[in-house]
């Protein structure tokens, strides 16, 4: 699936082909921190098909917790989104940020990572109060 993307601000652009029966959901504490949120949804761009449209990613490399492996974080400079992870000096896996992707709404993921570290009210969101607008 050919999919396109930007960062919050548009200064990033990109676009990449993607299987969508790999969009996963990983819960490690790393994704916590990095995300700001209870997991990160992501998928892996197929080769080397991501490329960069406009603007230059900032990156973060970060030395995962339990491998010891290095991943580099790239995220824009100016609004602070996460577009990307990807090995150590931007070599492949390519592990794209889902809710940068325009078509987001088409991706639905298929598998759940690191789900020891899963918050336990999760489970429990179907209960939670829902509101259309804030």
């Amino acid at each position: 699936m050919k999919i396109d993307g930007r960062c919050h601000c548009g200064a990033i652009t990109y676009e990449a082909e993607i299987d969508p029966a790999k969009v996963l959901v990983c819960h490690c504490t790393d994704c916590q921190a990095l995300s700001g949120s209870a997991f990160r949804v992501a998928v892996p761009a197929e080769g080397d098909s991501f490329k960069l449209r406009s603007g230059e990613p900032k990156v973060y490399v970060k030395t995962t917790a339990e491998s010891g492996n290095h991943r580099d974080q790239a995220f824009c400079p100016d609004c602070g989104s996460a577009i990307y992870a990807s090995g150590a000096g931007g070599k492949p896996p390519l592990s794209i940020r889902v809710g940068t992707i325009r078509q987001r709404d088409q991706l639905i993921p298929g598998k759940q990572v690191w789900f020891r570290s899963a918050q336990r009210w999760l489970s429990d969101l179907d209960t939670v109060a829902k509101h259309e607008k804030g």
